[in-house]
């Protein structure tokens, strides 16, 4: 195998290639995840690579004019160990072993070796020491601030336990009304799905449909549509 000795350090092109080809959003390679001498990585098969740098999409050129060309960058990608070819464990299939052999095969796995840029990892380092400081200086802090961050604090104390307190007034009021009447009653009934901020609290109530009923308008609407007919049915 190649050593980085043996051929020096990457070209800024190379990188780039490789930054290209790591990115998922741009080069389209969808990457699974393994455990390679104990490290979890990233690694793809190499007729996905291929594809994904011989491939038009959306009136965009291909990365590689042919599969030749891709197959040289992939090598080299594999000369500077960027990427490692290596193979799967017949027991454990996340679990990926070195192959002896490193060239390029469109049929084997390649493990990524090329984490990225770290910028953001800096960065969040960074930002990490800087709010560890802030808090060890606090008694430090000018008075304003300190009142202010004690307000703040006090605020969302106050909107989390609210948002409890919803929530378990919300639930007794449903399980009542579901033992007083067949139909239960929430309050907020969008207050936990996945909707916006101010969704969530619109309707203000609503009561729980049963499944039989919802089977029932829901065969209702299939057989109205199949029927071609869009009027509501009338009840007497």
């Amino acid at each position: 195998m190649a050593t980085v000795s043996e051929f020096g350090n990457p070209s800024k092109e190379l990188m780039s290639f490789a930054a290209y080809l790591h990115n998922p959003s741009k080069s389209g390679l969808r990457a699974r995840e393994g455990v390679l001498n104990g490290r979890r990585v990233q690694y793809f098969k190499g007729k996905s690579a291929l594809n994904a740098l011989t491939k038009e999409e959306e009136g965009k050129p291909a990365k590689c004019e042919s599969r030749e060309e891709a197959i040289e960058w992939l090598q080299d990608l594999i000369d500077y160990q960027l990427i490692v070819r290596c193979d799967k464990d017949a027991q454990a299939a996340s679990i990926l072993r070195i192959n002896p052999m490193q060239n390029f095969d469109e049929d084997t796995y390649f493990a990524w070796l090329y984490e990225g840029s770290q910028i953001m990892v800096i960065l969040g380092g960074i930002g990490v020491v800087a709010v560890v400081l802030a808090g060890v200086m606090f008694p430090l802090w000018p008075s304003v601030l300190r009142n202010g961050t004690w307000y703040l604090s006090m605020l969302a104390l106050g909107l989390l336990g609210l948002l409890f307190a919803t929530a378990i007034v919300r639930l007794i009021i449903y399980i009542i009304t579901v033992l007083a009447c067949p139909q239960g009653l929430w309050i907020f009934p969008n207050l936990f799905e996945d909707v916006g901020f101010f969704e969530s609290f619109v309707p203000a109530y609503a009561w729980e449909v049963s499944k039989e009923r919802r089977n029932t308008a829901q065969v209702n609407g299939n057989n109205n549509n199949g029927s071609g007919n869009t009027e509501p049915e009338k009840t007497e």
